[in-house]
């Protein structure tokens, strides 16, 4: 397909490929039966539904899909009339939804690619901003991102509908946008972003075309919603495919519009120690998804921001600040400034500032702040960054050690261990010169004398 297709007139370029149940691995066994229910009712009332998007694209490399969305010519309001179970959702992009228990069927009607007059498609810019204007299944298929996420599953004769060369590209694992590279970003920035979510995620190169204007126009992403570009992080870093995720954005030149700050702290770290502890920490991240393990938001961020908060926090002290406030001024810096790019939510961003925060005492062995620490309910986060840091440094071996020996001892076995050390530092300090002379205590006279 030409890369530079006229997305406004789709006749041109649309040339549907029907695709047998016998030459492909879409299987109805793995489709979703919530997924199935809808198409079936929709079929039954008179109106096309097919099964879309990713959830073909994932079925034919092999994939196990946790979405499954529906497309038809029937309205928002007529599939309503059809499901007791469905809310209608979206202004910018009317959709039904048709819920299941925890499942939700996401049903959209086939979208045109010309403006009716009747201003329910609105462009701002060259960015589609209210797309509410219904068509034809071909012009639906033009006006998608990537050529993999334009296939049709049907459930009349379990064929694959392509209408812009998907098939082949799905087969030659290429992502591939659908018309002209540099509108369909400038429509929608967040695409370059979905562009190395989905190559790192499926383990596709992104065709020459695709990839060539990202890194000029990565400044784009500046006029995307704060709260989209956080969604699309989540997705990007918690899906287990983190590690893929941050090499792309490197690559293609979409860090420092992304992560602005943590890019520069990277960059003008020589050593590499900061990158080599972030890509550790993406590792151990995919690993944890792999393994169905919880992974955290908070601790996502305390990772991807660390770079920042540690050029900042060094900034601040060149500059003669106490320690302890340098170490808070540069979590809310930090934080505030990232909020520019990034809507980071206070219930991720707070024990995020707390991991930070919490590292200067892992150093402390007093009786009482040891055993403070243990209780704090961010102990086990941030002692897991603690260990995490060791990808960069050895600097904080010893105190790895102790704070895993010390979650393993009764509390009665550790604090004679505490005590026993301070008797033998005490010991030694005494033994290092004459001792001290104590201070008396100067008796105040009562108020009567």
């Amino acid at each position: 397909m030409p890369a530079d297709l006229d997305i406004s007139n789709p006749a041109p370029g649309i040339s549907l490929r029907v695709i047998p149940r016998d030459q492909h691995c879409v299987s109805r066994k793995d489709i979703s039966s919530s997924a199935l229910r809808v198409l079936y009712r929709l079929r039954d009332a008179g109106y096309a539904g097919y099964l879309v998007g990713g959830a073909v694209r994932d079925l034919l490399v092999g994939g196990h899909p946790k979405d499954f969305d529906v497309a038809t010519d029937a309205t928002p309001e007529q599939v309503k009339q059809q499901f007791r179970n469905c809310r209608l959702i979206g202004r910018r992009f009317r959709l039904a939804h048709v819920v299941f228990g925890r499942e939700i069927i996401e049903v959209a009607t086939f979208r045109a690619n010309s403006d009716d007059g009747s201003g329910d498609r609105e462009v701002e810019g060259g960015r589609l901003v209210r797309d509410n204007v219904y068509g034809s299944i071909e012009e639906d298929a033009i006006r998608r991102d990537f050529t993999a996420n334009a296939l049709y599953y049907s459930i009349e004769d379990f064929s694959v509908r392509d209408y812009v060369g998907g098939f082949d590209d799905v087969q030659n694992r290429l992502l591939r946008l659908i018309g002209d590279p540099e509108t369909r970003y400038r429509e929608d920035p967040v695409r370059m972003l979905r562009a190395v979510r989905l190559a790192a995620k499926l383990g596709f190169e992104i065709e020459p075309a695709t990839a060539a204007p990202i890194r000029e126009l990565a400044p784009l992403l500046a006029e995307s919603a704060p709260a989209r570009l956080f969604e699309e992080c989540l997705k990007m870093f918690l899906s287990g495919h983190g590690v893929e995720s941050f090499l792309g954005l490197e690559r293609h030149g979409l860090l420092p519009a992304l992560l602005p700050e943590s890019a520069a702290a990277l960059a003008s770290n020589r050593s590499g120690a900061l990158r080599r502890m972030l890509l550790e920490g993406l590792r151990n991240t995919d690993l944890r998804v792999a393994n169905d393990e919880p992974v955290s938001p908070a601790f996502l961020f305390a990772l991807l921001l660390w770079p920042a908060y540690c050029r900042t926090l060094a900034q601040l002290q060149v500059q003669g600040v106490h320690v302890a406030e340098a170490q808070r001024r540069a979590a809310d810096r930090v934080t505030v400034h990232q909020l520019d790019t990034v809507a980071l939510p206070r219930r991720f961003s707070l024990p995020m500032q707390e991991i930070w925060l919490l590292q200067s005492r892992f150093s402390s062995r007093q009786r009482k702040r040891v055993f403070r620490l243990l209780a704090h309910p961010r102990f086990r986060a941030a002692f897991d960054f603690l260990s995490l840091r060791l990808a960069a440094s050895q600097e904080h071996a010893d105190d790895v050690v102790f704070w895993r020996e010390a979650q393993e001892k009764p509390g009665d076995a550790l604090a004679a261990q505490l005590d026993s050390s301070r008797e033998v530092a005490d010991g030694d300090e005494a033994g290092e010169g004459p001792p001290s002379r104590r201070r008396r205590r100067r008796r105040r006279k009562p108020a009567s004398e």
